[in-house]
């Protein structure tokens, strides 16, 4: 049995947005805990905006990303208009 030194391992976690929508530009943006890449001016604003205030509610709550439920997670999701995509016959965990 490995010794243990009492430290907790620390988990870590990311928002990542993909755009896959195209004008020919190549976009990427990175913020505390996310990182955006591709979509158009559109898109990728949409993307950035969300991120953000997914970030200002994860404050507002005292709460780092990495220490939400998914539960959790998906409730913020929802208040800033995101929502799981859950294809037709696929299962939710």
């Amino acid at each position: 049995m490995p010794a243990s030194s009492g430290k907790k391992k620390s988990r870590k976690a990311l928002l990542l947005g993909l755009g896959l929508d195209s004008d020919g530009h190549k976009r990427v943006t990175t913020g505390h805990n996310f990182a955006l890449l591709g979509g158009s001016s559109e898109t990728h604003e949409l993307m950035t905006e969300k991120a953000i205030k997914i970030n200002e509610k994860l404050a507002a709550s005292g709460k780092a990303l990495e220490d939400v439920s998914r539960e959790e997670f998906d409730d913020i999701a929802a208040s800033v208009g995101l929502q799981r995509h859950n294809p037709k016959g696929a299962s939710g965990g």
